[in-house]
């Protein structure tokens, strides 16, 4: 996991940077996170924005820039927003944002953009403010559902250490269907 606040514009360049030289440097899909690093790019720059103008950096904003899948509004409201014009299913893939419910502690729910598939029960994701006002990047989910529907999750919030059960509603596929 790493997460990333670029306080500066050199250092938030680096970072960009470094994403791109890492990306240009892998040639397998097994390699690299599978997400377009052009808009990557993108997402970290209007991140860095927000935060030099002394804005909050969201998620909503962020798995929208990196995901491409243009929904506006609370996280908690993206499920519902997705129907009749994406895909949605319980099957993460590369490229979807995972849509977690609002809850008394995540009242205003959360998205978070699928970096990587490890198995049926692991993930990795990309996404912002899981960490106040900073971009998480390859934090680990656990699928752990009763059924393997990825309708309960835990998130490794720092290195190994996975916090509370999350419920999902499930994953919008950036593909257009309306």
């Amino acid at each position: 996991m790493r997460v990333t606040n670029a306080s500066t514009p050199l250092r938030a360049l680096m970072i960009v940077f470094a994403l791109l030289l890492t990306t240009a440097a892998c040639t397998t899909k097994e390699q690299t996170s599978g997400l377009d690093p052009d808009r990557q790019a993108m997402a970290f720059q209007a991140a860095q924005k927000l935060r030099a103008a002394g804005q909050r950096v969201w998620c909503v904003p962020y798995a929208r820039n990196v995901s491409g899948i243009d929904i506006r509004g609370n996280a908690r409201t993206w499920w519902a927003q997705a129907q009749d014009k994406f895909s949605r299913g319980n099957k993460p893939q590369v490229g979807a944002v995972m849509a977690f419910s609002g809850t008394s502690k995540l009242p205003l729910g959360h998205v978070a953009v699928v970096s990587g598939v490890i198995d049926s029960r692991n993930i990795v994701v990309d996404h912002a403010n899981w960490h106040r006002n900073k971009i998480s990047q390859n934090m680990a989910v656990i699928d752990v559902s009763d059924k393997n529907d990825w309708s309960a999750v835990r998130v490794e919030s720092y290195e190994g250490n996975f916090g509370r059960v999350y419920p999902v509603d499930g994953f919008i596929y950036p593909d257009y269907e309306g």
